[in-house]
This record gives structure tokens, C-alpha cells and sequence, in this order.
């Protein structure tokens, strides 16, 4: 499956899962509604229906009595009208679902309708008597009969509406605990898809990243931990980043040897040049002039430099090409720094440089190193040191123990290096913006060197610096360099090298 198939699929299940909630909600609300409008539309009705027909009857009982004193047609119209009314709203109550007291209403009202021109009938000749009998007897009665109905339909309302909006809150408090409860579920689901989804991605991106990074350090043998044989976008990123580790160990590999050979090649006719000017200072082939000699030593100036780049390009390629070798021999500590410190006086003094050694702690009489590649390390760092410190400022050289390492620091108050470059600096040629500070200019592989010859020593070298205040070197060793396993992978950039005692 596609990395498209499983973003598709992953968003579309997260979508489903989130609307199972929704789905739940919609359905308790559907519950409620229907609840509401039955309290709306029947409760809230039949509740104003049984206001208006006991109104209704209030006002038939008014009439009643005014039918026993005023014998008028439009109070006999009235009583009628009424009691037709009574009748349309008992129909319209038992239509309400109170069926039970629409009944007993209807029956009520249907005795009045029958007794009343009775009544108005003896009212109207003049039989008083005889008119309130019947009224006594047969329409207050039915009367009272219809208002005792009607407060038991307002009871009975009054519990139905109360079971209702007890429905209706239980109906709430399930929607709302259902809902919680699937939106809890929803949401446990939809974060184990999403873990899924992101660790199946971000998983090989990650490699991807440590990959390029390992490639970008120069370290062409890292392996992923995808498989190349993934039917997805990253089993395809996989061959291709594989073809181009390959293919870029390839290329470095020519490099390194094209180097190694150029250099050496180019070795014997610098040191034939360098013979020759020799001879010609030296005025075997003939007397030469002082113009001619100053001009023979620009050229063995510039002929040593050349000879020196060589040199340094010949012994890193070797390193890269797993040739360069160590000569471990046991080392006095004390006398390698007092070498170190003579050397660098003179060099101090020359500059108007202060220069201190300082030592601290208990440090170890004796080291397992390649004497002449430290001294070459530690002079590089010095001499840059100075280089670029201004006359009046401070390079100090700090040896200090930690276990079984030693920790050497090489600090200037010289100009510093831009933040940004100092990732860069221990690469092949590269120079900093800080050149111009310099006494004198250099070929940036000195750096790139110091690094392949601590890393063969089983040792780490980093660098600090601020501009205008100062770059400090850190180079920690272990005190025999012959303890660290033959061929074992120096770090990221770097070749194995050989070591031998």
C-alpha cells in the first residue's frame, strides 16, 4: 500500500470514528425531540384547553342563574353556545389523548343540553318553582359533575407532563453521558490511528533524515533500516538512497586516490625544483647576482609552500583512504609539553603574543601516542592560535586529566569565528571569514588533518568561539590510543584507519 493509500485510509477511518459520536448525539436528540413536542404540542395544549373549558363552564353557570331572573332569548342563545363549545372542546380533549375525562365531560354537557329548555321553558311561563327544581335537580349538578371532571383531567395532565419532563431529563443526561462516553472512545480510537499512521511515517523519514545526515558527514556506509523491497514510496527512497551512497563512495574513493596520486606524482619534481634552486644559491652553475638571489628565494618561498599543500594533501587522502598509520610509542607527557612550550616561546615573543602552559591536576608521566602527529595537531592549533590573535593577546595551552583521557585546550583572545561556520571548519579547504586577521593565509586542511589524526586516536576534537573574543579547542585522548579496536568506525566523515604500536 501507497504512503497516499495509508493517508487516505488513516483520515478517513479518523473522520468515521469522529462521526460515530455525532451519529449517537443526533439520535438521543431525535428522542428528546420527540419528547418536547409532545409537551409543546399535546401537554401545553390540553393544559390550555381545560383553562378554556373551565372558564367555559364558570361562565354556564353564570347563565344558568340569570335564565331563573331574566327570561331574555339572547340569554337562552348564550347557555346554548356555551354548551356547544363545551361539547367542541370535550371532542377536542379526547382528540389530546384524555380520553377517559373527554367522556365523562361529554356526558355532562349532553344532560345540560337536554335540561336547559326545560328550564327556560318554565322560566319563561312564569313557573319559577318548577325552574329552579330543574335547575337544582338536573343542571347545577351536571354542572359541578363537568368541574369535578375537569380537576381531575388538570391532575392527570399535571402527572403526565410531570413523567414527561422526567423522560425528557433522563433522555438528556443519557444523551450527554452517551455522547461523552463515545466522544472518550472516538477519541482513544482516532489517537491510536493517528499513532499508527505517524509512526509508520515518521519512522523512515527519521532514517531518511539520519541517512542523509550520515551521507552528508561523508559516512557512505549507513545502512537503513527500511527495507528496499517495500512496495511504497519509502521502499523506492530506500533503493535510491542506497544507489546514491554508493555511488558517492565511489566518487570519493577516486577522489582520494586521485589525490593521493596526484600528490605524490607531483612530489618529485618539487623536490627536483627545490634541489636546483639549492644548486644555484649554492652558485655551482655560476655566480649569481643579489637581484637573481632575491628572486631564488620567492621561488623557494613559494616551491616549500607548494611542497608543504602536497604534503598535506597527500597525508589526509591517506587517511580517507584508510592508509594512514599511527606509530604508537610510549611518550614522556611532561617533556612533550616543555617541547611544546620551547617551541611556541620563541613564536610568542616574535608576535608579542603572551603565551602560558598550564597544567592541572595530576597528570599521567607517561602517554601511548603518535608523538609526531600530536605535535602535529597541537602545533596546527597553536600556530592558528596565534595567527590570529593581535599583538598584547592571550593563547593558552591547558592540560588536565579525566580518568583514563586527557583533555587539552588550546584558547586565543583572537578574532573568532561567525557561529555559523563553525560546523564547517574541520572540512577539507574551507576557511573561515576571519582570514583577514590572520598574519598569514593558509590552505584549509590543517583543521581536516588535526581532526583524522585525533579521531585514529580514539579522541574527540570540538571547537567554541565568539568573534572578537576568542576560539577555544577542546581535544580529549585516551592515555594509551593502542586500547581502541583496529578497524572500529572513527566517526561520521572519516575512514577506519589502521593503528599500529
Amino acid at each position: 500500500m501507497t504512503i497516499r493509500s495509508k493517508l487516505a485510509l488513516g483520515l478517513f477511518s479518523i473522520a468515521i470514528v469522529l462521526l460515530l459520536p455525532l451519529a449517537l448525539a443526533l439520535q438521543s436528540l431525535e428522542r428528546l425531540h420527540v419528547t418536547t413536542t409532545l409537551l409543546q404540542k399535546r401537554e401545553f395544549a390540553a393544559s390550555l384547553l381545560l383553562n378554556r373549558m373551565r372558564s367555559s363552564t364558570d361562565e354556564l353557570r353564570r347563565l344558568d342563574l340569570a335564565l331563573l331572573f331574566v327570561h331574555k332569548p339572547e340569554n337562552r342563545l348564550a347557555v346554548d353556545s356555551q354548551i356547544t363549545a363545551l361539547s367542541a372542546m370535550a371532542d377536542s380533549l379526547n382528540a389530546l389523548g384524555m380520553v377517559q375525562a373527554a367522556g365523562k365531560i361529554g356526558s355532562a354537557v349532553e344532560k345540560i343540553a337536554v335540561h336547559v329548555p326545560a328550564e327556560f321553558a318554565a322560566a319563561a311561563a312564569g313557573r319559577g318553582a318548577e325552574a329552579d327544581s330543574i335547575s337544582a335537580q338536573h343542571l347545577l349538578p351536571a354542572i359541578t359533575a363537568s368541574e369535578r371532571e375537569l380537576t381531575v383531567a388538570e391532575a392527570e395532565l399535571r402527572d403526565r407532563s410531570s413523567r414527561l419532563v422526567a423522560a425528557a431529563t433522563d433522555e438528556t443526561a443519557a444523551a450527554r453521558n452517551a455522547a461523552a462516553l463515545a466522544l472518550a472512545v472516538a477519541g482513544t480510537l482516532a489517537l491510536i490511528i493517528s499513532v499508527i499512521l505517524w509512526r509508520s511515517i515518521s519512522r523512515p523519514v527519521v532514517d531518511l533524515e539520519h541517512g542523509m545526515a550520515a551521507v552528508a558527514d561523508g559516512n557512505f556506509d549507513y545502512r537503513l533500516r527500511i527495507a528496499t523491497k517495500r512496495r511504497d514510496e519509502f521502499g523506492r527512497l530506500a533503493q535510491s538512497f542506497q544507489s546514491m551512497a554508493h555511488q558517492l563512495a565511489q566518487l570519493d574513493r577516486l577522489k582520494a586516490e586521485f589525490i593521493s596520486i596526484a600528490s605524490h606524482e607531483l612530489k618529485t619534481p618539487i623536490n627536483v625544483i627545490v634541489g636546483y634552486l639549492q644548486l644555484i644559491d649554492e652558485e655551482v652553475y655560476g655566480p649569481v647576482s643579489e637581484k637573481q638571489r632575491e628572486v631564488l628565494r620567492t621561488i623557494d618561498t613559494q616551491t616549500r609552500s607548494l611542497a608543504r599543500l602536497v604534503h598535506q594533501l597527500l597525508d589526509i587522502s591517506r587517511f580517507e583512504a584508510g592508509g594512514g598509520k599511527l606509530e604508537l610509542r610510549p611518550v614522556r607527557f611532561d617533556h612533550f609539553l616543555a617541547e611544546l612550550e620551547s617551541t611556541f616561546r620563541v613564536l610568542a615573543m616574535q608576535r608579542g603574543v603572551n603565551f602560558r602552559l598550564e597544567q592541572i591536576g595530576e597528570l599521567p608521566c607517561e602517554v601511548l601516542w603518535d608523538r609526531d602527529r600530536m605535535s602535529e595537531v597541537l602545533g596546527n592549533l597553536l600556530s592558528n592560535a596565534f595567527k590570529f590573535t593581535d599583538q598584547g593577546g592571550l593563547v593558552e595551552l591547558i592540560a588536565e586529566s579525566h580518568d583514563d583521557r586527557l583533555r587539552l585546550t588550546i584558547h586565543d583572545t583572537g578574532a573568532g569565528i561567525p557561529p555559523r561556520q563553525l560546523a564547517h571548519i574541520f572540512e577539507k579547504f574551507y576557511q573561515a571569514d576571519n582570514q583577514d586577521s590572520a598574519a598569514h593565509g593558509g590552505t584549509g586542511l590543517g583543521l581536516a588533518i588535526a581532526r583524522q589524526i585525533v579521531t585514529a586516536h580514539g579522541g574527540d576534537i570540538s571547537v567554541e568561539s565568539t568573534v572578537g573574543a576568542g576560539t577555544t579547542f577542546h581535544i580529549i585522548l585516551p592515555v594509551r590510543a593502542g586500547n581502541r579496536s583496529r578497524g572500529q568506525h572513527l566517526s561520521p566523515g572519516t575512514s577506519s584507519v589502521g593503528v599500529t604500536a
